[in-house]
């Protein structure tokens, strides 16, 4: 392969927008430092990818969106990244086939990191440059940089499905010392009631924030209520005791058929071994513990246990008005946990932010007023907006600066690899 000489970086002391930029970029190396070659290059299913595709596809972003035409000496890696690493952009090309994503053994890893550094320098030279920076490029920048962090979740998935198909069970990280006491139980689900009103929704129009977390709106809310905190993996339990994967008046025709196909029995990760239950997580093969939050759910087991339970799941709009600025719990690149823990005690809610992504009932479109950005940047999120969930709140392993009350996530009902979670919702008697 090869190689163009790299752009040089005038020494000099960083700027904050060069700062942030490398400590992004740092973390997508820290999650895949633990990695073998052979790691980085399996794909476990088409929804995931490999741990090398998701670096070269980031660094693909900020040579395709930004460098080009905006650094005159910088040249392209390779000729062949420009569709090897486009994920789904029409506007910009062909794009190799997502399912065959695991068959690229070439370029190798090494080369991956030779790709990353050499788009890293460029990126560098133009921030160096303020007089080429003009507030379009600096938009580009920000987002490539919360692209990336994106991604960053994606690549643990992605390595967690991988690992859960491994008989060996093998750990992505060293389990953390937990205190000493854990909960042996967990406090009533209580449920706070809201009594409705207009309320604002989406992100103001300062600070970063996605395309499709705007504009801000009013919009008229029902009186409701919502637990006050996640479903626990007891409380599932005692609904897989129940026979509620057997029980079709329970589940939506789609959730029901999904049930049926797939043989569904339990969440994504449990197993059930001599007896005895256990969940798969990034710290390997652990029992399962009872007062965790249940996690890796459909939307469709969601909404069965929610009518199981005698409630539903909130709205997008509701779960917002209700979010208040708590603290985020502890990140996984600050604590090397990389699992849901118990709510703990308290009043209110709890586990709003950084434990699982919260499943709503709210269909993925756009908000009244949207457009798409121009150009082929506007196919980030507007093109996916049909036949998709909204989920909200951010999971342990989501980067802190995407934890945010109007950050929406989305996917497919049937999807279950994510870090996804239940809080239950009702409507006052």
């Amino acid at each position: 392969m090869r190689t163009p000489e790299p752009v040089s970086v005038a020494d000099a002391e960083p700027t904050t927008d060069v700062r942030r930029y490398r400590a992004v970029r740092h973390a997508s190396t820290r999650i895949a430092a633990p990695l073998s070659p052979e790691d980085a290059v399996v794909q476990s299913m088409p929804d995931a990818s490999p741990v090398k595709w998701h670096l070269a596809h980031t660094s693909w972003f900020f040579e395709t969106f930004v460098l080009e035409g905006r650094l005159p000496e910088f040249r392209p890696h390779h000729p062949a990244f420009r569709v090897l690493y486009n994920s789904y952009y029409n506007q910009i090309g062909a794009q190799h086939p997502r399912p065959q994503r695991g068959l690229i053994s070439r370029p190798s890893l090494a080369d991956v990191l030779r790709y990353r550094e050499h788009v890293d320098s460029g990126i560098e030279t133009l921030l160096a440059r303020p007089a080429a920076l003009d507030a379009q490029t600096l938009a580009l920048i920000e987002l490539g940089t919360h692209h990336e962090q994106q991604h960053q979740e994606l690549m643990l998935m992605d390595l967690k499905h991988l690992f859960s198909c491994n008989p060996l069970y093998p750990e992505y990280a060293p389990a953390v010392n937990e205190p000493a006491r854990r909960p042996t139980a967990v406090e009533p689900l209580r449920f706070v009631e809201y009594p409705g009103g207009q309320a604002e929704i989406g992100a103001g129009a300062t600070g970063f924030a996605f395309d499709n977390e705007r504009p801000r709106h009013a919009t008229l809310l029902t009186p409701y209520a919502l637990g006050t905190r996640l479903t626990t993996n007891g409380e599932f339990m005692a609904f897989v005791d129940a026979g509620g994967y057997q029980r079709p008046e329970l589940w939506l025709a789609d959730g029901w058929a999904s049930v049926q196909r797939e043989h569904w029995q339990h969440p994504f990760y449990w197993r059930c071994i001599d007896g005895a239950w256990h969940e798969f997580t990034l710290h390997g093969l652990v029992p399962l513990d009872p007062t965790a939050p249940a996690s890796h759910v459909s939307y469709y087991e969601a909404d069965a246990y929610a009518a199981w339970y005698g409630a539903r799941l909130p709205t997008e709009h509701e779960w917002e008005h209700a979010a208040q600025p708590l603290p985020v719990r502890g990140h996984f690149m600050e604590t090397g946990h990389y699992h849901p823990r118990p709510a703990g005690e308290g009043t209110g809610l709890r586990q709003m932010y950084g434990d699982l992504w919260e499943w709503t009932r709210s269909c993925y479109g756009p908000y009244p007023g949207y457009r798409a950005p121009a150009g082929a940047v506007g196919e980030y999120n507007g093109k996916f907006m049909c036949n998709q969930l909204v989920l909200r709140g951010g999971a342990c392993v989501t980067p802190r600066s995407h934890v945010r009350a109007s950050y929406r996530n989305f996917f497919y009902p049937h999807t279950r690899w994510h870090f996804s979670g239940i809080r239950l919702a009702r409507d006052p008697a």
